[in-house]
This record gives C-alpha cells, sequence and structure tokens, in this order.
C-alpha cells in the first residue's frame, strides 16, 4: 500500500536494525546484500518498494567503508525502485571527526560523505550523538539528531551510585555532560585538555570537584580509548572515588584495551549503535555494559513517518 512504512538493513549493525523492527512492529524488509567474487558489493530488494516510506539502518562502523558504500548502494536501489521517501538511518556516522580544515591540505570528509548521500538520493537523515553538533549544517536534507543521553540517564538513576559528579572529558563534551548532570541533579566537571595532534593530547586542568565523588564521564566515542582514559586518571588523582564511562559509540581500536585497564574505570557504559568487537567483548578490567537505543530509534521512525516532532522526545 502507498505510504506504507518498511524497514531495510545493511549489514553494518543487523541486530539493532532487528531490534529496531521488533520494537516498531513490522518485519525486515527482504533484501540481499552480499558481494560480487571481485568484491564489489550487490544489493537486490526482494519486495515491493514503490511508493513506500522507506528507513535503511546501516551503521558505518569497521569495516568504514565497506559500510558506507554499502549503504549508497542500496540507497540508489531503493530511488530506482520507486520509494516514496528514503531515509538513512545511521547509528554511528562515520567521518565525523574529519569537520573542519583545522590544518593545511586536509578534508572534511563530513561533508563528502554527506554529498554522497544526498546525491545516491537520501531524503532524510536519522542518526546519534555527531562527533559535532555542525555536521549538521552539512546537509541541504532534513537531519534528525538523536542523543543517547535520556538512556544513559535512566541508567545511573536506577543504579543509585551516591554522590555524582558529571564530567565532560574535554571542552567539545560540555553540551551532553551539562544535560546528563541537570536530568540527575548532580553538579559538573569538565577536563581542560590540549591537542598536539589527531590522537596526542594531555590533560591541563579539571574544572570543579571530583574529591571524595563518583564521576560519571559521558563521551561520544571511544577508539583508541586515550582521551578519556587520560581524563579519568587526572579525576583519580584529584581524589574521585569511582569513575564510570558513559559513551555512545564503542569503536575500541589499536591499544584501546591495554589504556582503559590502566585507566581507573570501574566501568564503561556503551550503547549498540555499533556491535561490539572482541576487544570490547574480552575486556573485563573494566567490563563493558550494553545499552539498548532500539526503542528510541524505533519511536524516532514513527514520529518520522507520522510526520510528528522528533525533539518531543527529549523535552
Amino acid at each position: 500500500m502507498p505510504n506504507d512504512l518498511k524497514i531495510f538493513a545493511g549489514n553494518g549493525n543487523r541486530e539493532l536494525a532487528q531490534e529496531i523492527a521488533v520494537s516498531r512492529g513490522v518485519p525486515l524488509g527482504l533484501m540481499e546484500v552480499g558481494q560480487f567474487s571481485e568484491g564489489e558489493i550487490r544489493v537486490k530488494i526482494n519486495e515491493n518498494v514503490r511508493g513506500t516510506d522507506v528507513f535503511i539502518v546501516q551503521s558505518t562502523c569497521p569495516p568504514v567503508n565497506d559500510n558506507w558504500m554499502e549503504l549508497l548502494i542500496i540507497i540508489d536501489a531503493m530511488r530506482r525502485a520507486s520509494a516514496r521517501r528514503i531515509t538513512a538511518v545511521i547509528p554511528f556516522y562515520a567521518y565525523g571527526r574529519q569537520d573542519r580544515k583545522d590544518q593545511p591540505r586536509v578534508p572534511i570528509t563530513a561533508k563528502l560523505v554527506a554529498n554522497l548521500l544526498e546525491a545516491a538520493g537520501t531524503d532524510r537523515v536519522l542518526t546519534m550523538d555527531l562527533h559535532a553538533d555542525q555536521i549538521q549544517g552539512f546537509f541541504d536534507i532534513p537531519l534528525d539528531h538523536l542523543m543517547s543521553m535520556p538512556v544513559f540517564a535512566e541508567w545511573v538513576t536506577k543504579k543509585k551510585l551516591g554522590d555524582i559528579v558529571v564530567a565532560a572529558p574535554d571542552l567539545g563534551g560540555v553540551k551532553d555532560a551539562r544535560y546528563l548532570a541537570e536530568k540527575i541533579g548532580a553538579p559538573l566537571a569538565i577536563v581542560d585538555k590540549r591537542r598536539f595532534g589527531p590522537v596526542q593530547t594531555a590533560v591541563q586542568n579539571v574544572i570543579g570537584d571530583v574529591k571524595g565523588k563518583v564521576v560519571v564521564m559521558s563521551d561520544d566515542i571511544i577508539t583508541s580509548g586515550s582521551s578519556i582514559a587520560e581524563a579519568a586518571q587526572a579525576m583519580k588523582q584529584r581524589g574521585a572515588t569511582d569513575i564510570y564511562a558513559l559513551v555512545t559509540h564503542p569503536i575500541f581500536s589499536g591499544p584501546a584495551a591495554e589504556r582503559l585497564r590502566n585507566s581507573g574505570i570501574k566501568e564503561i557504559v556503551v550503547t549498540n549503535t555499533v556491535p561490539l568487537n572482541e576487544m570490547a567483548k574480552k575486556l573485563t578490567e573494566p567490563p563493558v555494559r550494553v545499552l539498548s537505543v532500539a526503542a528510541m530509534f524505533a519511536e524516532a521512525i514513527r514520529r518520522i513517518h507520522e510526520e510528528a516532532s522528533i525533539s518531543a522526545l527529549f523535552h
């Protein structure tokens, strides 16, 4: 029927896509996504999508380039199959860290992939916790930006951790940390750090009192683990009792496991925007706990389909 809602999934995070479909009360759409013998991506939609409201769930986690290309090809296939509207649901938006020209002769890849999405035929984008808010301005199509903080706030409230301080591991994370602090009624601390390269940072100071308190740090992504590990060590040196890390996108790469083991963090709480890799699954000190954001995405999809407000989810 025209205007039907259909949800399809790429290979980036099929488990999350299945959870979203179950929460929304619809089956995942029938589609083959594989590769030809030489490695080119092959897509075939196995049901009618003409005139339908299509949502394609694809997290662009590692292998990043394969998942981006897969998403673009699926979008092209949907456009050529006459879908009424195509919404790219991208729980983790890779290449988002390169969002400005901060050195000579470097690209702005966050803008490049935004252009590619539009060129492929995307009508709308739904994502969560972009690395920088200004990425929303790179699109000339509607973009709905979800926040993971309500999910983390619910977990912190149920955990009853005691005398809490919410900390931002850098100045870029202040907005989300402030939202969480206001939600749970806790004071805010900020780690002032200086960046010396793409992955090299050093803590200069901690703004706020953390002595004798339980610190809850929020961040959008863990990759090599250097940023959050250094922030946690600074908190420990200033007298924090326990430290919990709340991170939306658990990428875990390179020396992340070793750095986190020596960071003093008691527990890392992440979402399922990307599937845990083997490094994250084997990490026991500190342990990694996964919270689902499927219900939030499902509700956002319902609201988009019914032309209702997305911002009402957070107020």
